[in-house]
């Protein structure tokens, strides 16, 4: 593991609705309406592929490289945003566009944390893929990358990108 994910509750709220304003754009995400746009391009990397039971099965099991593995998607969702220990909330207007956002991606890190602690982080793809949990965890990713896609003005239905094309993204402008 390459850190540590703190494991804490996370709580939704419904009380901002805050919205940013577009401009220009980087592999279509908007740069200037979201100060925090890098941090927001990781968390839909993660949310993107933590969604999609076809990449999961197509690269992550077949052990494509270029898109990490499941532990790396989850350090993405949490990692520079510590979404383990607060809720998303607390990033209304920087990272998260309204208070809904925020509640459908504080309601997929829980999920998804709550799998990644039954089976270990550094669990192998099929622990993750096979736990019960598991759909209901891919569901509430899909909610939060589709109403994030579309916020961006992004097809959610375009294939993830991989690690490289999300690096060039946040290293950039």
């Amino acid at each position: 593991m390459r850190g540590n994910v703190r494991s804490t509750t996370v709580q939704g709220s419904e009380n901002s609705s805050r919205r940013g304003r577009r401009s220009s754009t980087m592999g279509g995400m908007p740069l200037n309406d979201m100060p925090w746009w890098r941090w927001r391009s990781n968390v839909r990397s993660a949310l993107h592929m933590l969604s999609d039971p076809g990449f999961q099965r197509d690269v992550w099991l077949a052990g494509v490289p270029g898109y990490g593995d499941v532990t790396d998607a989850v350090y993405r969702l949490v990692e520079d945003t510590w979404l383990d220990s607060w809720s998303a909330e607390k990033y209304v207007g920087t990272i998260f566009r309204d208070s809904q956002e925020a509640a459908l991606v504080d309601t997929a890190v829980l999920r998804v944390l709550r799998i990644m602690h039954q089976v270990g982080p550094d669990a192998p793809v099929t622990a993750y893929l096979e736990n019960e949990g598991w759909p209901d965890a891919v569901r509430a990713a899909r909610d939060a990358h589709v109403r994030m896609a579309t916020s961006d003005g992004e097809d959610p239905d375009g294939p993830p990108s991989t690690l490289e094309v999300l690096h060039i993204l946040t290293r950039s402008a």
